[in-house]
């Protein structure tokens, strides 16, 4: 481009999109309008820039918009077919397109094009949407604001609501912009600052006037044994609840969850009005198709017991089902999408907190932001006058649109492990650490468990941000500090599916030089730590419903008598006899069960690194350096074992190609015919 538009309005879409108070993620779109050369005529051609489907106003670039010619779009109100058939105009906009590549062109494209303004702004800040929410709205608009913005009724977003927009600024060329009804905002301006000052000036003059003339207790009194658990009791508590609630919300297609216990929501779970406004449901747009159109809220208080309240949501569960498939039933034509699930993105614990839920980290996560976002809309609409959402007609209308089903059809198809979480023992090096890199590159969000917390937390690190992995202290001969360490991932994923016994150390002695304490201490961290994990792992994975792997990395020496090996060897045959006890007792449960048998993983190896691998070069007789090679000569394939080889034989072990495989060891040792399996 060889026009500044772009740049500035990338720059002042970044500005507005990183305040939350201004609009949430993914929320809301900007554009501008200017002046730039057509390489085709080389003559200047007036255009349009504005943020496309499905991008996010903080993190906006330059690929992230769509550059429409403001003629051809403008001219579609020549050919606008009417309101019954205003979703064929998004089609349209593709022959409005100037130049390759960019964005698709979202709904609100219109609302931009059409609004003779050089700079609009369309946002979904939660004092606007309070005012926009009001059951006089309309009236608060205009005490508020004067003659400087106009309330616009509730319509759905499209070409109509472009031209309704467009005909109001005509009409009013007093006014900056407007309260969208049910919605959020749209400003405008003739320079990109001044579009930028008008928008921020609706929102904090509303934010204003809610705090000056607000009711000052607008959710009502605090419940008696509603209000918020201390913090241990209510992490607690919390830990106890998620695999259930996971559960819960995972009936018809595995969900990844987020756990918030932020003031805002502990205060209105605690509130009088809180059933009665969470039943009403969100009305913004963005809001409920992250958040379903209304959340499960549990109907007992603090001092409930984890079984009574455990008991009381499955019950909840299943009137949310029956209550959501009317709500489809109620509105769905013959020309609906189906059903797309009757579970619940948002379930609310009184006392405790927030659970929500999508198909992975991030869209978990922002759910809940948007209910956050939807809690502080009823407290300013009812400090105000009272909340009144759009009807339950137009949420489907929405959450069920061609063009909504449209933009989820053109998703990519979902990784291997998408939407399962995986909790990996000694994942801070070696085989471990490539088991997590591999998981990860899978799609699962990956929990690192290690003895060293910070080198967890700097593995972690290095597959990405929190949505992707968290890094846990986890000493596994410790049982309350893996129950600790397990708790810690539920909380941040929500669950637990995929459970991989890796944490070890050898010792290489003989047996007379074996002492008691070195059997203790390797016993304690691979025999009784898996156990321990399996223990705690396996609780999660029952109350889930969902079935899971837990894997066990054992060794070549479980079936193969080595020399001065015996305390290592005798736990690796412990483990891989877990492996076999395990698969029978949890295979009810849908829960499968296997074990790999590596051997001469030397290369990155931790224990290799620890002296063990000294050790093993004394006993052979060669050089330490030369021990990879060594035991790779001694095999039938000649190829050395790497700790990646190992994360292959997860990845498959755990993947949907062996889901009727358990009891099952694989051996990862390039062929040991003395460890042969029979």
């Amino acid at each position: 481009m060889t026009t500044p538009t772009p740049a500035a309005l990338i720059a002042r879409s970044n500005r507005l999109g990183a305040d939350p108070k201004n609009t949430n993620y993914a929320g809301g779109n900007t554009s501008a309008k200017g002046v730039d050369t057509d390489p085709v005529t080389g003559q200047p051609v007036e255009l349009m820039w504005v943020k496309g489907s499905g991008g996010d106003l903080g993190t906006l670039t330059e690929q992230g918009l769509a550059v429409l010619r403001l003629d051809r779009m403008r001219a579609l109100v020549d050919v606008y077919p009417g309101l019954d058939r205003e979703d064929e105009m998004v089609a349209a906009f593709d022959f409005c397109l100037h130049g390759k590549g960019g964005a698709a062109p979202s709904i609100d494209t219109a609302m931009h094009g059409l609004v003779d303004a050089a700079h609009v702004d369309h946002l979904h800040p939660d004092s606007g949407i309070a005012i926009a929410t009001a059951a006089d709205g309309e009236a608060l608009t205009a005490t508020i604001f004067g003659d400087k913005v106009v309330w616009v009724p509730w319509r759905r977003p499209g070409f109509q609501l472009g031209l309704d927009i467009a005909e109001i600024k005509k009409q009013n060329p007093q006014a900056i912009g407007t309260i969208l009804g049910g919605h959020g905002i749209t400003a405008w301006g003739d320079t990109s600052d001044e579009a930028e000052a008008n928008s921020l000036w609706i929102i904090d003059t509303a934010a204003a006037y809610i705090a000056e003339h607000g009711r000052p207790a607008p959710l009502g009194a605090a419940r008696a044994g509603f209000t918020a658990l201390p913090d241990a009791e209510r992490r607690a508590r919390a830990a106890a609840l998620a695999p259930t609630i996971r559960g819960i919300a995972s009936h018809d297609k595995p969900m990844v969850g987020h756990f918030t216990d932020s003031d805002v929501v502990l205060d209105f779970l605690a509130s009088e009005k809180a059933p009665a406004l969470a039943a009403l449901g969100t009305s913004c747009p963005d809001h409920f198709l992250r958040t379903k159109v209304k959340p499960l809220i549990l109907d007992l208080p603090v001092t409930a017991t984890v079984d009574e309240q455990i008991a009381r949501l499955h019950e909840l569960h299943a009137e949310y089902r029956a209550d959501y498939q009317a709500y489809y039933d109620a509105h769905a034509t013959a020309d609906s999408p189906a059903i797309r699930g009757a579970d619940p993105l948002i379930v609310l614990i009184p006392g405790v907190g927030m659970f929500s839920y999508g198909a992975n980290k991030q869209t978990a996560r922002v759910a809940g932001e948007f209910y956050v976002n939807a809690i502080n809309v009823m407290r300013g609409a009812e400090a105000l006058s009272t909340y009144a959402p759009i009807s339950d007609a137009e949420k489907f209308r929405i959450e069920y649109w061609a063009l909504e089903e449209a933009k989820l059809q053109r998703m990519p198809k979902p990784k291997s492990h998408q939407g399962r979480i995986a909790f990996v023992t000694g994942a801070a090096s070696g085989i471990g650490k490539a088991i997590a890199t591999r998981l990860a590159a899978e799609g699962a969000c990956v929990v690192i468990a290690d003895l060293d917390l910070a080198k967890a937390q700097a593995a972690a690190a290095e597959l990405g941000g929190t949505d992707v992995a968290i890094g846990v202290a986890a000493n596994v001969a410790d049982a309350d500090a893996v129950q600790a360490a397990l708790d810690e991932a539920v909380l941040a994923f929500g669950g637990v599916d995929l459970v991989v016994n890796n944490a070890g150390l050898s010792l290489s002695k003989p047996l007379l030089e074996t002492t008691e304490k070195d059997w203790d201490l390797q016993h304690d961290v691979m025999a009784k730590g898996s156990f321990l994990v399996s223990k705690a792992a396996a609780k999660a994975l029952i109350a889930q419903q969902l079935g899971g792997d837990i894997i066990y990395i054992s060794s070549k020496n479980s079936v193969f008598a080595g020399p001065n090996n015996i305390a290592y060897s005798a736990t690796k045959a412990d483990q891989a006899h877990q492996v076999r006890l395990l698969a029978v007792e949890l295979g009810e449960h849908g829960i499968r069960v296997n074990g790999i048998n590596p051997d001469g993983v030397v290369r990155g190896s931790g224990i290799f690194a620890s002296g063990w691998g000294a050790n093993r070069a004394a006993t052979y007789g060669v050089a330490e350096e030369d021990l990879g090679q060594f035991y790779a000569n001694r095999t039938i394939l000649k190829r050395e074992v790497v700790p990646e080889n190992v994360a292959d034989a997860v990845y498959v072990l755990t993947g949907p190609e062996l889901s009727r495989t358990t009891g099952l060891h694989i051996p990862v040792d390039s062929g040991v015919a003395a460890a042969f399996l029979r």
